[in-house]
């Protein structure tokens, strides 16, 4: 079933405004579009068949004017020659050629009304195409917009990045683990093997802690004296 019912239907359509109102706007902008392009292939058919029938009637118009003439011709030769009769019969064809030309004349004015329509329908039709193909092209670049941030938004949250951050996770343990055993290996544990630097600042160290000692033991045998 038609979104439209007639070429006056198309031409006063709000597209916005059916796109508002449907539940798939994507859908729909492709079947007004598709009834817009059948409708306008129609209308244009209906203006060729105007044209051609124009031109059927302008040649028999053009045919009845010379039989006009023709007839005009043989009843002035009958009558010149004393056969009224056969001029009143000729004067006969030529009125009916004349009526004919009348008649055909005034069909051809209408099918020039109706081909002035159809010329002012192919204009509006094809300017309401343009808007229907403009509102598809920013319609499904809004959806292309929108799909793409959806799979950016699940990609984000979704499990590969969670386990993308999980191995960063542990390889900077690995790392710490690897610095740890690094340090370590500066520390010197019992029995360890220090360095010549450690060995002098271990000496320095001990002399001045005999040095407080003996200090602390003169106070108190000054104190106990």
């Amino acid at each position: 079933m038609g979104i439209f019912s007639r070429t006056r239907d198309i031409i006063a359509a709000n597209v916005t405004d059916l796109l508002d109102r449907a539940e798939d706007p994507a859908k729909m902008i492709r079947m007004i579009i598709m009834e817009m392009e059948e409708t306008l292939v129609e209308v244009r058919a209906s203006a060729a068949r105007t044209i051609a029938d124009q031109k059927e009637m302008k040649r028999a118009i053009i045919k009845a004017e010379q039989a006009v003439q023709d007839w005009q011709d043989k009843a002035e030769l009958a009558l010149s020659k004393g056969r009224e009769d056969l001029a009143k019969a000729a004067l006969v064809e030529k009125n009916k050629a004349k009526a004919f030309i009348d008649t055909t004349q005034a069909e051809v004015d209408l099918l020039n009304e109706t081909l002035a329509l159809n010329e002012a329908d192919i204009a509006k039709l094809e300017g309401k195409l343009r808007e229907a193909r403009s509102r598809q092209n920013a319609l499904l670049n809004r959806i292309e917009s929108a799909t793409q941030r959806s799979k950016l938004r699940d990609m984000i949250r979704g499990p590969r990045v969670e386990e993308a951050f999980s191995r960063f996770e542990v390889l900077e343990r690995r790392a710490d683990m690897a610095e740890g055993r690094a340090d370590a290996l500066g520390l010197a544990g019992p029995g360890g093997t220090r360095s010549l630097a450690d060995e002098f600042a271990a000496l320095q160290g001990n002399d001045e802690v005999d040095a407080e000692l003996e200090a602390m033991k003169a106070r108190l045998g000054k104190s106990e004296g």
